[in-house]
């Protein structure tokens, strides 16, 4: 039987818990605003299931705090079953100020490369398996290790048919004429929404909940239109820093979006589905 999680975040920490309450958010276990005994605010993630893996996400945080300029919690504690981090103050609502200051932090995240795509380990993204083989072009990974993996996880999940495994395997089969290469793959966030952003008078306080793996870096700027995380102010300033090329708008972020869709299929079924078949169409698959 699991131990209560005030106890375990006790045991981990060595100091005792003076209040605990629930907080929204989270893909994977159960997350907790705690206070301690000597009046310290931290963030605990739980999950006391048989599977726990909340020890990828506590890697790459120490990852992006090690080898970046991206403000996220410092781990405190980091297990399978049980993640503590430090509390970041912040909302997840950004004023063109805030916008600004998050462009800079990504152009920044995106200035460190590796000579291939991919990453030293596997990760995940909204709970579900991300893998990250090291591979040396941009097409053929985002190919087989984005779309077609998670396009499987979906029909494995009865979320999707076969039929549409197919399409998103033809569509795979052209993309190298559809998409760049980049100068060198970039480190990425993976997962930049509204909820995984927090900001405080026009600054951003953290980035949390990252997917991280080095990848072509439009495919970052593509998910943040999704859900529209950012709007013109935060455009504007990373076009600044760094250029983004001619079609990224038009013809390439819908492609890059077809994987947060097979995501949010996977995680949620219901409408996304006929996203992911209206992207489908107007490529001809």
């Amino acid at each position: 039987m699991a131990k209560p999680v005030d106890r375990a975040i006790a045991e981990a920490l060595g100091r005792p818990v003076q209040h605990i309450g629930p907080l929204s958010g989270g893909c994977v276990g159960e997350v907790y605003r705690v206070v301690l005994s000597d009046g310290e605010e931290v963030v605990a993630k739980v999950d006391f299931g048989p599977d726990p893996r909340l020890g990828i996400e506590g890697y790459m945080l120490d990852y992006l705090a090690a080898r970046s300029r991206l403000p996220v919690p410092k781990v405190l504690h980091n297990s399978p079953s049980l993640l503590v981090m430090e509390f970041l103050s912040g909302v997840s609502g950004f004023d063109a100020q805030a916008e600004e200051h998050a462009a800079e932090l990504l152009a920044d995240l995106h200035s460190i490369t590796s000579y291939r795509f991919g990453f030293e380990r596997d990760t995940l993204i909204g709970g579900l398996h991300q893998p990250n083989p090291w591979t040396e072009k941009w097409a053929p990974f985002f190919a087989e290790h984005r779309l077609i993996a998670m396009g499987k996880q979906a029909v494995d999940a009865r979320r999707m048919n076969t039929n549409t495994l197919a399409r998103i395997e033809k569509l795979c089969g052209k993309l190298d004429s559809l998409i760049e290469e980049p100068d060198r793959p970039s480190l990425i966030h993976g997962d930049v929404w509204s909820a995984n952003v927090l900001a405080e008078r026009g600054r951003i306080t953290g980035f949390i909940d990252p997917a991280i793996y080095f990848a072509h870096p439009e495919i970052e700027l593509a998910f943040i239109t999704l859900f529209n995380t950012f709007g013109n102010a935060f455009f504007r300033r990373y076009n600044e820093l760094r250029p983004i090329r001619p079609g990224f708008f038009e013809l390439r972020r819908d492609l890059y979006n077809l994987y947060p869709l097979l995501v949010h299929l996977r995680l949620f079924g219901g409408g996304y589905l006929s996203n992911v078949e209206s992207t489908l169409k107007r490529h001809g698959c």
